[in-house]
């Protein structure tokens, strides 16, 4: 096998994982019933640009944190709308679920995708409290490239990007399934659309960046994605200490599973989310 087949079979996921048309159509099916079932603002703009809307769904009874979702697909397709369900059990357990769309790939680059979750975040701690959320308890979590895009917010310098928002503005991330370190990525098909060089995949990678503050964070991975999506949850928590936590590996669980069991209360990843909510101060 040449470098870039193996570079491609380690980071294809949808390859890797036959039956992901199956997993999307059950979850997009989970996620028009919450839509319907829920109370929910849909398509909330938080920007004038290409695809700058978010859906917020408020929380069952009083807030214990904003949890904001980032949705993957490689940064070049998916859309927030699949993902609705993630937010059905948070909001019954005290979440107030925000998740936002960005454009995509190769129409944008991944530094404007980059630029839009910092607009995104930026919004939504000026205006949380309108939805019933509280702004001092910003929770950032992603899948995939969201689990790049959670790691960015929780790398950024926010009073630099923005004059007057706090420094702690996450307060703590969860990153799952997550590409920490992009410059694997210009040896695989979708680069294509990516368009990365090595100035781009270096400048749009988290583990460039060492966070000024020590925002806790956790990566995850399932247990049955391939080496290399398990090396780069390792990774992040080797080039940030300060900031990682701990990095999960659920056994049993594929590339596209995984969101499965992060949307259900007895699941591991849920109740680390309600962990990094209790521990805010």
């Amino acid at each position: 096998m040449s470098d870039d087949a193996w570079f491609e079979n380690q980071y294809n996921a949808r390859s890797a994982v036959p039956e992901h048309v199956e997993i999307f159509a059950r979850q997009a099916q989970s996620s028009r019933h919450v839509r319907l079932r829920r109370s929910c603002y849909l398509d909330v703009s938080y920007g004038g640009g290409e695809m700058e809307a978010l859906d917020v769904f408020p929380s069952a009874g009083p807030s214990r944190a904003v949890l904001s979702f980032i949705h993957g697909g490689y940064w070049r397709s998916r859309d927030k709308s699949d993902l609705s369900f993630v937010a059905d059990a948070f909001c019954n357990a005290g979440f107030t679920c925000v998740l936002p769309n960005y454009a995509l790939c190769p129409h944008v680059t991944i530094e404007h995708i980059v630029r839009q979750m910092l607009k995104a975040h930026a919004w939504l701690y000026r205006t949380a409290h309108l939805y019933g959320g509280n702004p001092a308890r910003i929770i950032v979590s992603g899948h995939s490239a969201g689990g790049h895009l959670a790691a960015m917010m929780a790398a950024c310098d926010w009073p630099d990007y923005e004059h007057g928002l706090p420094a702690d503005l996450v307060k703590a991330a969860l990153g799952i399934s997550g590409i920490y370190d992009l410059m694997p990525l210009r040896r695989t098909s979708m680069n294509a659309d990516l368009r990365l060089d090595e100035n781009a995949a270096l400048v749009a990678s988290p583990v460039t960046y060492k966070p000024s503050r020590g925002v806790p964070m956790v990566t995850a991975v399932g247990g049955e994605e391939s080496n290399e999506f398990r090396r780069q949850c390792a990774l992040l928590r080797e080039c940030w200490p300060h900031c990682v936590l701990d990095a999960i590996v659920v056994p049993g669980l594929n590339h596209f599973s995984i969101l499965d069991a992060f949307a259900r209360p007895e699941g591991v990843l849920f109740q680390m989310v309600e962990r990094l909510a209790d521990a805010l101060a």
